[in-house]
């Protein structure tokens, strides 16, 4: 990173900070734009190296993001921990797969995924909230399983998860949408964190620009919880945006990956 242009490094605290405020508004969904950034705006130009730099600062953010909403009263930490206890062996073992995909094969296959995330985000949440959260046998499988699979995808293509956390936990349990976004964040941050260290022990981390990402994040994730808090009533609209630039998104990286 050192003697690049200043214009490359605004970029990369941009791309960051875009990262962080939707990591701090919606607890996921932002962290699958991550690897696209890193690839198609700030450049790097390996696909590992994408993935490990971008789950390195996506642990990162979600930790920052997770500070802010324990300090707002939103965390309920026994859901949080049996939902990231389930997931991180799932991201080791996802990481250790990925390194071992081709890079243009990887980049073709997490298009799809975001092409599901698009389409699972557009869905409403219509999930009865409960002020009283009920752990039972059947719950505590339901989020076994889910951390499994999510921490899995995690670690194969560098994603928080959030996406799929936060319906998750409201389904198992019938906790509040701002309650498992901030739950979900301690997840986020340890399958990022579990994916991170897999992929720096192959050295696919640069270090440099997931400083200056993570700066960017924590930034635009406090930008984030404030306007969470403001906007939970309309966070059925802010999915339907987003959701379309995902898509978009994931067509742009198909395309590319097809070209190689």
């Amino acid at each position: 990173m050192s003697g690049q242009p200043l214009i490359l490094i605004f970029l990369t605290l941009l791309s960051g900070g875009i990262v962080g405020f939707t990591l701090g508004l919606m607890g996921g969904g932002g962290s699958i734009l991550a690897t696209p950034l890193l690839l198609y705006v700030v450049e790097v130009r390996d696909v590992h190296t994408a993935i490990g730099t971008g789950a390195i600062a996506v642990s990162v953010n979600a930790y920052a993001n997770l500070y802010g909403h324990w300090r707002e009263g939103h965390v309920w930490w026994r859901c949080a921990l049996v939902f990231t206890a389930g997931g991180v062996v799932g991201a080791l073992l996802g990481s250790t797969l990925g390194k071992a995909v081709d890079g243009n094969r990887l980049l073709f296959f997490f298009g799809l995924l975001m092409v599901l995330v698009a389409f699972l985000m557009r869905r409403p949440l219509k999930i009865r909230a409960s002020s009283h959260v009920e752990i039972t046998s059947s719950s505590h499988a339901v989020l076994a399983a889910l951390a499994l699979l999510v921490g899995f995808c995690s670690g194969l293509f560098g994603i928080g998860g959030g996406f799929l956390i936060v319906p998750g936990l409201m389904l198992a349990t019938g906790m509040p949408l701002v309650n498992a976004i901030g739950s979900s964040l301690l997840a986020v941050g340890t399958f990022g964190l579990a994916t991170a260290l897999n992929y720096s022990l192959s050295g696919f981390i640069d270090w440099p620009i997931a400083a200056l990402f993570v700066l960017g994040g924590i930034l635009g994730g406090f930008v984030g919880l404030a306007a969470a808090v403001r906007l939970s009533t309309r966070h059925g609209v802010l999915n339907r945006v987003f959701s379309a630039i995902v898509l978009a998104v994931s067509v742009y990286i198909l395309f590319r990956s097809l070209e190689h």
